[in-house]
């Protein structure tokens, strides 16, 4: 093979490399993500402390240039020994009630997030989420790590994971 061969090889090769690096550059705005972080865990030991409500109060930012519409939030557990468990979604509209009658959780921060909110290209916002979990305070508290997964209509899956 001709030198010249080699040489219109090697810059074709590296004109379709740059096209491709362009290429993926420009268009990483229309990639929906979600980023953030866990600010504050409240748990709560339900009588007989078998149980424990877990609110968590949470940063989300969404900085693609595409609206995020959710899907469902969930809160997710590592405890200290196991496997992850999901805890048991409280309903957007009983988080209400929960602070109401449950004064050892402290004041409601922020407006929970929930099914069909949404979260605009560009926005940060601070946002609430609730879950039951079948085991004790002690056990919650022990916790290696928490999580929130927000999942979007289109099935984009994002998760918060708390920070130690």
């Amino acid at each position: 093979m001709s030198k010249q061969f080699w040489i219109f090889l090697l810059a074709g090769v590296g004109v379709v490399g740059v096209l491709i690096f362009l290429m993926l550059s420009v268009t990483t705005g229309a990639h929906l993500r979600l980023e953030g972080k866990i600010l504050k865990v409240r748990v709560l030991a339900l009588p007989g402390n078998r149980a424990s409500l877990v609110m968590v109060d949470f940063r989300a930012t969404n900085p693609s240039d595409v609206l995020l519409v959710v899907g469902s939030v969930k809160l997710r557990l590592q405890p200290a020994q196991g496997d992850p468990v999901e805890g048991q979604s409280i309903a957007k509209s009983d988080i209400a009630s929960v602070f109401q009658y449950e004064k050892l959780l402290g004041p409601k921060y922020n407006d929970v997030l929930a099914s069909q909110d949404r979260i605009a290209p560009h926005q940060a916002g601070d946002h609430m989420a609730g879950a039951r979990f079948e085991m004790p305070e002690a056990a919650v508290n022990a916790r290696r790590g928490l999580s929130v997964v927000i999942e979007d209509v289109d099935g984009t899956v994002a998760e918060l994971a708390e920070t130690h």
